[in-house]
C-alpha cells in the first residue's frame, strides 16, 4: 500500500521539501554501493548508538536521515515525503518546517538509541524524519483523502482513504513489526519515535490555529485555501489569494 497523492493543495511553493528530496537523492547516487570509493562516506556517516551512547560519532545524528541502504528505502521515504510535506511546509513556513523535519529525525534516532543504546548496527533512512512529518499531518488533516495504489502481483487498484487510515495503519503497522525488533534490520521504533514527535511538535500550531474550533470547522480535512482560521479568532477571516 502507497500513498501517492492527497487531496489537499498548498498556497505556497514547498521549496525546503523539494530541497530535502533532492538533496537525498544525490547523496543516495553519490553513496549507493556502485564499487566506488564514497561508501566510506556512507559508512561515516551513518548513525551508530553504541557510539553516541559513548558521547562519539554525534554527526550521525543528523547525517544518518539523509543516507538510505537501497533504491526502495529511498524511494518509499522520498514518496512519503512527497505526498505530506508540502502541506506542513504551507503551514510552517520554510524555516520552520526545515527545523520540524530535523528534530523529528532527531527525535526518531533518540527512540532507537534508548531501546538499543549498544548497538553497533549502523542505522541510516529518513524515515523517522518523513515518519515525523506524517504525525503532524495527522493532527492538523486527519480526514484529508488520500489515494493510495494497492499491488498484488501484477494486479493494481488506486483507492481513495481518509489520513486518519492511511497513517494510521502505517503506525499500527509499525508498533505490530516493533514487537520482533531487529529481526529484519528495520528501526522500527525511530518510526514510532519519529512519528510521536511530530505529533507533539505541531501541538502548539494546531492549538493557534483555535484546536478544536480548527478542527470543528475544518471537519478534520483540508482548509479552504482562500480561509485564515485564526486561534484568537473564532470567526473565519478571508485571505487574499497569493
Amino acid at each position: 500500500m502507497f500513498p501517492i497523492r492527497d487531496h489537499n493543495p498548498s498556497n505556497r511553493t514547498p521549496w525546503v521539501t523539494w530541497a530535502i528530496i533532492a538533496l537525498n537523492v544525490v547523496i543516495y547516487v553519490m553513496t549507493a554501493d556502485w564499487g566506488g570509493n564514497m561508501r566510506g562516506f556512507w559508512l561515516h556517516g551513518a548513525l551508530y548508538p553504541e557510539a553516541v551512547t559513548h558521547g562519539v560519532w554525534l554527526h550521525g545524528l543528523v547525517s544518518y536521515m539523509f543516507l538510505h541502504a537501497g533504491i526502495m528505502h529511498i524511494g518509499g521515504n522520498m514518496l512519503f515525503l512527497w505526498v505530506f510535506g508540502d502541506n506542513l511546509e504551507d503551514q510552517l513556513g520554510h524555516f520552520g518546517f526545515a527545523l520540524f523535519y530535523l528534530l523529528g529525525g532527531l527525535a526518531a534516532a533518540g527512540a532507537q538509541i534508548a531501546l538499543e543504546p549498544h548497538s553497533p548496527v549502523p542505522m541510516v533512512g529518513a524515515s523517522g524524519a518523513v515518519a515525523a512529518v506524517m504525525g503532524g499531518y495527522l493532527l492538523l488533516f486527519p480526514r484529508a483523502r488520500v489515494d493510495i495504489l494497492v499491488i498484488l502481483f501484477i494486479i493494481y487498484k488506486i483507492f481513495t482513504l481518509r489520513a486518519f487510515w492511511v497513517l494510521g495503519i502505517w503506525f499500527a503497522f509499525q508498533l505490530f513489526n516493533s514487537l520482533g525488533a531487529g529481526s529484519d534490520g528495520v528501526a522500527y521504533m525511530a518510526h514510532l519515535g519519529g512519528f510521536v514527535a511530530g505529533l507533539a511538535m505541531m501541538v502548539p500550531h494546531f492549538l493557534r490555529l483555535g484546536g478544536p474550533a480548527f478542527w470543528r470547522d475544518t471537519q478534520g480535512q483540508p482548509p479552504h485555501p482562500s480561509i485564515d482560521y485564526q486561534a484568537t479568532a473564532v470567526p473565519i477571516v478571508p485571505r487574499r489569494r497569493r
